[in-house]
This record gives C-alpha cells, structure tokens and sequence, in this order.
C-alpha cells in the first residue's frame, strides 16, 4: 500500500461517511493504522435502507470504536431529490437513476455534522473505477471547500479480495465472502445489486439478488389497477408522507414483479458495466407522469423538455446537483409542470405496468375535433395544407430526378 501523510496535531478526527458495508467499514481501522487518525466518526444517513441495514451500521460502528451518528433524511430524500427527479424524468440509459440523486444528499448531512462537530476532514469507501467518487466529493467541496477528503479504496488501489481478507485480520464484521462478494445499495427510490459474477454480461443473475420484486414468473397471478394522483407534477396521495407514499408502491408493484432491470451502464470514467436494479415505484411514477405530461403539455413543450430532461438526468447521474445549468433547467420544468395535474390509470400485470387511462383539467384532448364520429373538425379545410406539405422535399426529389436523368448517358 502506499504512504500517506499523517495529519498535524491539530487535525486527528475524521469524519467517515459510512454504510456499514464493506468499503466503508475497512475505512475505519484503515483511518486509524495508516492515515494516522485516533478518532474517526462515522455517519450513517437513511434515505430508505431496510431497518437492517441500519441497525447494522450502528452495531458495526459501534464494535469498531467510532463516533457514531445517524441521520433520518427519508422525507427530504423523496421531497427534494426524488420528486424532482420525477418532474424531470429522470432515467440515465433506460433506468430510473436512485444511487446517484441519493449522494448528494448523503453528502450534504455529512458536512451538516462535521460543522456542528468542527471537523474538516473526510473519508468514503468510494472505488476509483465507480461515479460515487465524483458526486460524494463534488457535494463536499462545494459545501465545505476547505475540506480534506481521503478515498483509501482509490488512492491505494484495492481489490474486493483483498478488502474481504483485510477485514477478517482486522476483526470488521462483515456480510460479504470470496463467493458472494456483490454489493449492495439501497434506498427508498431504488436498490442496486452489482459485484462478483454479476459483472459478467452474460450471467443470469440468481433470484436470491432480488428482494423488492418478485419474478414475472411468481407475480401475482391477477392483474390490478391502480390511479396515481399528481399535482404540479408529482404524485400525492391523501394522508400519506412522500416517503410513506413510495413505501407502499414499492410494496404493490414488487408484488406484480414490476421494476427489474438489467442493463449494460456507461459510468463516468467510461467504463461499461452490468448493472442489476430494483426499482419498482420509480418505474411506475416515471410512466404515469410521462403519460399525463403527453396529455397536458403541447407538442413543442414535449420535444423541448425531451432534451431539457435528458440534460438535467446527466448532471444528477454525474451529482452536480448544485450546478448552474441543472437551476436553469429546472426553472424550465418547473413552468411546464404547473399544469401537469390529474390522475393516471395503470394496470399491473406479470412484470408490466401500462397507462390504461389518463385525466386532467389541463387536457388539451378535445374529443369533439378528434373523434372520427364528429363533424366539429371541417375535414375540408385540412385539403390546401395537404396539398403544400412537405414542398421542399417534393421539390428536392424533382431536382433529383432531373440531374440523375441529365447524368445518363445519351
């Protein structure tokens, strides 16, 4: 491994942003035997693990000796990372992004708790081939530019073995092994599943993966449908927190096996990788509010905000969340979304979700000009603008038709 300067005097507590899972947890001893720190504190931010998971970083800091502290962010993760992302559309290659609008919001209650703590310096277990890198460091050094960040996984190049071997000599409980050696993220708006063989593209990746969705296969073997209601363009629900809200569809849609994917992703370095998720209320959200935005918006608005939306999803995939461009952009959405209320049908069934029925009072559906059973649209008036369409190209096909003829020879 390679040297690293020990801190001054002054500087001996760190501040680990930690999950409890491997990369994190070897951090802690790493802290104290090579970067030279004789506190660490440890800080566990829940936007939506399982109570597991969360129990365990607390009993894991714990045994390891740390400052310990956890911070409940569910509702503002849903309110301010999640809904935005909705109202936007956020998807990265064909999936509903969850890791990544969830880093900056880590980071952010980080730094929360090294002000109040006075600390300044920062460790992650973020790897040097992954995105976390950049948006956990991103966000730190745009709320704390002072800053001192140590990445121990990149700067010393460390494997997954030799983690897991490090962690057994160094009596760091932990739930990995040399052959299940995936790893897991998880928050409410999603849950990444990646590690081992199932970096392989093509490995089938075994069931035991999945814990929100059933199979299409063992789904509920009965269709169902369901109304997600919006408002401004986001889903509520009456008597229900955002956060209780995508709880209980993750919950109805994992039933009908809604929300696998697996895909082919192309990370910030370049690199592509296999990637499994989980993300069943996201998908359905996603679907519901792109089904009542085509119904309210206009056709400009739509082709505008289809790149608008596509911008915005890349800078919180890279988790410049505090980027210029991304406010601009929102001002944008954010216009086209005052209209974008009413209620969406959907109708679940062995691992689909389909738009069955759409509503609003901002519609710009008329069914008395669209229906072929009325006579309010005067059909005869469409008889000039059919005959000049497309003009241009007719007259580009005549000129070649012309010059290929003038081409042959006589």
């Amino acid at each position: 491994m390679s040297q690293t300067t020990v801190p001054s005097a002054g500087n001996k507590k760190v501040l680990l942003v930690y999950s409890g899972g491997l990369d994190t947890s070897i951090c802690i001893p790493l802290m104290r035997q090579e970067y030279g720190y004789r506190e660490v504190v440890t800080v566990t931010v829940d936007v939506g693990q399982s109570r597991e998971d969360i129990a365990q970083a607390q009993e894991k800091a714990r045994i390891l000796g740390t400052e310990h502290y956890t911070v409940d962010a569910r509702e503002e993760f849903i309110a301010q990372y999640c809904w935005p992302a909705v109202r936007a559309n956020g998807d990265y290659q064909g999936y509903p992004m969850s890791t990544s609008i969830a880093r900056p919001l880590i980071a952010a209650k980080a730094v929360e708790v090294a002000k109040r703590l006075g600390v300044s310096s920062f460790a992650h277990g973020c790897t040097g081939k992954g995105n976390d890198q950049y948006r956990i460091e991103f966000a730190i050094r745009t709320l704390l530019p002072t800053a001192v960040i140590h990445a121990p996984i990149r700067e010393r190049n460390l494997t997954r073995s030799w983690e897991i071997e490090y962690a057994q000599q160094n009596n760091v409980p932990i739930q990995q092994s040399l052959a299940k050696i995936w790893s897991v993220d998880e928050n409410l708006w999603g849950r990444s599943i990646e590690g081992g063989r199932l970096e392989e593209p093509d490995f089938a990746p075994p069931e035991e993966i999945f814990q929100w969705t059933r199979s299409p296969q063992e789904a509920e073997s009965l269709p169902v449908q369901l109304t997600v209601e919006f408002a401004g363009g986001v889903p509520v629900a009456i008597d229900e927190s955002p956060a209780k809200l995508v709880e209980r569809m993750n919950e109805v849609a994992g039933l009908h096996g809604i929300g696998r994917i697996d895909i082919m992703e192309d990370r910030m370095m370049g690199l592509k990788v296999r990637e499994n998720y989980e993300c069943p209320a996201a998908t359905v959200f996603l679907k519901a509010h792109k089904a009542l935005e085509n119904l309210v918006l206009t056709r400009d608005e739509i082709r505008c905000k289809a790149w608008v939306d596509q911008e915005w999803s890349r800078l919180a995939y890279e988790g410049l969340w505090w980027d210029p461009l991304k406010g601009d952009l929102e001002a944008f959405i954010a216009s086209t979304q005052q209209r974008v209320t009413g209620e969406v049908t959907l109708r679940f069934f062995k691992g689909q979700v389909t738009v069955v029925g759409r509503r609003s009072p901002w519609a710009l559906y008329s069914e008395s000009l669209a229906s072929f059973d009325t006579t309010d649209f005067d059909q005869r008036e469409s008889t000039g603008s059919v005959k000049n369409f497309g003009l241009q190209s007719r007259f580009y096909s005549d000129q070649a038709r012309r010059n290929q003829a003038r081409a042959q020879p006589q």
